[in-house]
């Protein structure tokens, strides 16, 4: 049997002040249902969200694969020239002894994207096939995904490879290749589309994106 849900009590949270509405017109904001304190605009369930997250979730999937394909850094000395990949950077730095770097870099630009593609993926599926088990399982790994998305810092991870593959400053030239921006855009596409994402449609009996 369901649990009883605010929307289906006729009850809608306001996100900005935090009051409890009646579903109904409140105050009025170009013809949408506003908060009765503060005004804002209000949703039962946050609008489309299921398109919004899935058409960010493919832009993501389809930047992942030059993200770690293409040279993330391109080094060029007068010992020779070097392009990097994400994974070959890794590797550089485990075979010259520098293993805790490579396991965060590994973890947090390849298996951490690539993890939350998939959660988020499974989210999706879960809800336009209507499944009704593991709910709250499926809510602790939408909460996980959002976490794991303040750990998604670009500029550290690409520091850290600089900083360790380049020893002699002022010798060599560095250029940032192209998938530090095709990696950028994968970590603020899933980041929107987490954001995007509605978990309460997890709860509802019958979820209906509007």
């Amino acid at each position: 049997m369901n649990a009883p849900t605010a929307a289906g009590a006729g009850l809608v949270l306001c996100p900005a002040c935090g009051v409890l509405n009646r579903c109904g017109p409140g105050v009025p904001i170009k013809g949408k249902p506003g908060c009765a304190r503060c005004g804002f605009v209000i949703h039962a369930r946050k609008p489309h969200s299921l398109p919004r997250t899935l058409a960010l979730l493919l832009a993501a999937a389809i930047l992942y694969l030059p993200a770690n394909v293409l040279p993330i850094l391109e080094t060029s000395s007068a010992f020779g020239s070097r392009r990097d990949t994400i994974l070959s950077g890794a590797v550089y730095l485990w075979s010259n002894g520098s293993w805790p770097l490579a396991v965060v870099i590994l973890v947090a630009s390849i298996f951490i994207p690539l993890a939350k593609l998939l959660a988020l993926g499974a989210l999706l599926l879960s809800i336009h096939r209507r499944w009704h088990g593991a709910r709250l399982q499926r809510a602790r790994l939408y909460r996980l995904i959002e976490r794991i998305g303040r750990w998604s810092m670009t500029d550290i991870f690409v520091a850290a490879i600089v900083s360790t593959l380049v020893q002699l400053r002022g010798v060599a030239t560095i250029r940032v290749g192209p998938a530090a921006a095709a990696f950028g855009a994968v970590v603020v596409l899933t980041m929107m589309a987490t954001r995007a994402f509605d978990p309460r449609l997890i709860w509802d009996p019958d979820p209906v994106d509007t």
